[in-house]
């Protein structure tokens, strides 16, 4: 009992905001690997699209948390009430306007995505504020360095997801993937635990100096411009091929992308420890590069292991996950997880120089975002065409983060 004491003693919160960043990840899986093996190919297909929206979902929301996790750090006292304030604000009222916008086009989306019903759309949009709330309680977590609770919310967000949508699907008569969104919604309630709201308010008790509003707006501004990149590069091939292809290869491709994004979905546990150690460091004086080296030498040996994986093993994998219906997607597998390393890497590149206010990294994933949906848009004749065109259109982005790194490490600062 002793020895065992001692071990738990040595685990510090940033191992163990890793390991229950791993848990929830796995529980991720878990849950597309269900929907996949329950609902089949075709019907996957719109519950992947849900897993889609999800996904820029929290891409959006990432622009409020590492807007609090930064502001966390750096304010303090009556700016600190008034940042607060501001920040619950602005994320209620833009939850507000993109949920009203999502319910609003919600036929005119089931025409874009052939999907079965609109009904999915409405849902969904419901839950976008309360979402964003989560993500700003998420932001003072990860700012303050309180992994504990940050890992918690995460956790509830995730486990009240899987159970829910599955408790849903087998005891209610109703469309599944009606009920997959409901199940998506609800999570996001169970996402606020743990949350104080007494300390959530929207009247105006305290107020940002001017200047500290100019900085937090520049900051919230930038950095969606860099989380509308992630989205595109990280979502816009799903979406592109739910539009081009049929309902069959669509949900092949789902698949496909759900399996490859594990190099994704580990490297943003590093994001989620960088930017506040950087800010921190940056703060107090002290050299930033070496935590860059670390996590992106992390991701490196991953993404590698990964890569080499999928490829030597791709069928295997593919029917342990989503059974036999996929393997068509097998050759595919390792080719797809190559396009997300060199994604992962690059973005941490990314996300280092936005936590430094160095936003040039921003134009140039948008930029490479962009040329990957035209790449998509006129070479998709095939899903491998689609799955090249993504790698080209990754190792371009990734050689020009190294080259502006490079070029900063010239200077005498970075």
């Amino acid at each position: 009992m002793a020895t065992y004491k001692i071990s738990v003693k040595k685990i510090s919160p940033e191992q163990l905001f890793m390991g229950s960043v791993l848990l929830v990840n796995g529980g991720n899986y878990l849950y597309n690997l269900l929907l996949g093996r329950l609902l089949g190919p075709e019907a996957f297909a719109d519950a992947a699209l849900l897993v889609t929206l999800l996904l820029v979902l929290s891409f959006m929301g990432m622009t409020f948390q590492l807007t609090t996790a930064k502001f966390a750090l750096l304010f303090s006292g009556n700016a600190w009430e008034g940042f607060k304030q501001y920040i619950y604000r602005s994320a209620v009222l833009f939850g507000l306007l993109i949920g009203f916008l999502l319910m609003y086009f919600a036929e005119e989306l089931q025409l874009l995505f052939h999907t079965q019903t609109s009904w999915m759309f409405t849902a969904f949009g419901l839950g976008i504020p309360i979402y964003f709330v989560m993500s700003v309680n998420r932001g003072r977590f990860q700012g303050r360095q309180d992994f504990g609770k940050l890992s918690l919310t995460y956790q509830t967000e995730m486990w009240s997801r899987l159970l829910l949508t599955f408790g849903l699907l087998y005891m209610v008569p109703m469309h599944p993937v009606l009920l997959v969104a409901w199940g998506i919604v609800l999570s996001f309630l169970f996402g606020l635990i743990p949350c104080d709201t007494r300390k959530i308010t929207l009247r105006k008790h305290h107020s940002l100096a001017p200047t500290d509003v100019k900085r937090v707006a520049k900051f919230i501004v930038l950095t969606a411009c860099y989380e509308l990149t992630q989205i595109i590069i990280n979502n816009s091939d799903v979406l592109l091929v739910k539009h081009y292809f049929d309902a069959l290869d669509a949900g092949l491709y789902a698949s496909l992308a759900l399996i490859g994004r594990v190099v994704y979905f580990v490297a943003w546990m590093f994001v989620m420890l960088l930017l506040p150690t950087v800010v921190q460091k940056q703060k107090d004086g002290e050299p930033t590069t070496p935590v860059l080296f670390k996590y992106v030498g992390y991701i490196g040996l991953l993404s590698t292991g990964i890569v080499i994986g999928c490829y030597l093993f791709p069928q295997l994998i593919i029917e342990l996950m989503f059974g036999q219906a996929y393997i068509a997607m097998a050759d595919l597998l390792w080719q797809y997880a190559l396009a997300t390393s060199l994604f992962a890497i690059s973005n941490i590149f990314a996300y280092y120089f936005l936590s430094l206010d160095q936003y040039m990294p921003v134009v140039l994933s948008g930029i490479l975002g962009l040329s990957q949906i035209l790449l998509v848009i006129f070479f998709h004749s095939t899903l491998e065409i689609v799955v090249q065109v993504q790698i080209v259109a990754m190792v371009a982005l990734l050689i020009t983060q190294l080259l502006y790194f490079t070029q900063k490490m010239t200077l005498p600062k970075v």
